[in-house]
């Protein structure tokens, strides 16, 4: 196993970075990694493949026509202005996305593509009236649309992504904050969402330029959480540490050359969970600026987890003992 020496225990917290630190991109996705780009593993495995990007306008977007259902008040999170306003509108499929969007007054919604069989089912589930007009469709015109691989099971919503809150309003929102460090699969994104979401995180925040966008994909990955759970976007990770800690938060990365992560020892702490990408893991600056490094106990044989895996033991690790 490969290790690094451990920082020192914590360091002097500095002033907070300007808001603009958080951005709000325009939807234009170059640079962005694709929807299906490598499994990503952490700092744990010694085998870890390269990552690869694209530049290409991925699948499953479309700015589709102006439609029905504006931003309003009410739960879940924030669409309109910011990346809802500029972003291209994207096809959410699948029951959870589909139907946490419907549910979300927050969401623009523009398209909402049902098979019979799943109108059914989705009147049932709601219980209610459905916020716009559905269109009647058939599987083989989403799998044209969608692609073949896509698990839709009849329904394809098309909406605005939703708006980046600003770090302050979601560190008013009790629980742990977990940032990613050029974590790129949106599967594995996806995933950390819905596991923050069942240890009631605060908010992932994730790496501007380094991140996927709020694609289908990544909202499947997240089966309903992308609506719960606040997901920012930061220029630098790294002024992002130093803000969360001028905010009172003890900063932690998760990575194999620490010691072991034990949820008891932050009994009295508010904790943001940092994780590195596959590749090289957490970079140096990042692991340079947490407080401490930390890694999972594993006293089986495996010697690593998936990022997303390794996010949900951490998670729970930190929850139970609180």
């Amino acid at each position: 196993m490969r290790s690094r020496s451990q920082p020192p225990s914590s360091k002097s917290a500095s002033s907070r970075p300007p808001r603009s630190e958080f951005s709000r991109p325009s939807g234009t996705p170059g640079g962005r990694p694709n929807d299906r780009g490598p499994s990503e593993q952490n700092r744990f495995d010694q085998n870890r493949p390269d990552s690869k990007r694209s530049d290409q306008k991925r699948p499953g977007q479309d700015r589709g026509g102006a439609g029905s259902r504006s931003g309003g008040p009410g739960g879940g999170r924030s669409g309109g202005g910011g990346r809802g306003g500029n972003g291209d509108a994207t096809w959410l499929y699948g029951v959870h996305p589909v139907v946490a969007a419907l549910g979300n007054p927050h969401r623009r919604l523009r398209r909402l593509l049902l098979t019979e069989e799943a109108e059914a089912g989705l009147a049932e589930r709601l219980q209610g009236p459905l916020p716009l007009q559905p269109e009647r469709t058939d599987r083989a015109r989403l799998d044209a649309l969608l692609g073949r691989d896509a698990v839709h099971q009849g329904m394809a919503l098309l909406a605005d992504p939703l708006a980046s809150p600003s770090l302050e309003a979601v560190l008013g929102r009790p629980g742990p904050v977990l940032l990613l460090d050029q974590v790129t699969d949106p599967r594995n994104v996806g995933a950390i969402l819905r596991s923050a979401a069942a240890f009631g995180a605060a908010a992932v925040i994730v790496q501007d330029r380094n991140a996927p966008e709020e694609t289908g994909v990544l909202a499947k990955a997240a089966s309903g959480a992308l609506e719960m759970v606040p997901l920012l976007r930061a220029v630098n990770i790294a002024r992002t540490l130093v803000a969360l800690k001028a905010a009172g938060l003890w900063t932690v990365g998760l990575d194999a050359g620490g010691g072991t992560l034990d949820g008891g020892a932050f009994r009295n702490r508010r904790v943001a969970l940092v994780l590195g990408a596959e590749g090289e893991g957490l970079r140096r600056l990042t692991r340079e600026t947490c407080d401490e490094v930390a890694g999972l106990s594993m006293p089986g044989g495996m010697e690593s987890l998936n990022v997303s895996n390794a996010a949900a033991v951490a998670l729970y690790e930190l929850v139970r003992a609180a």
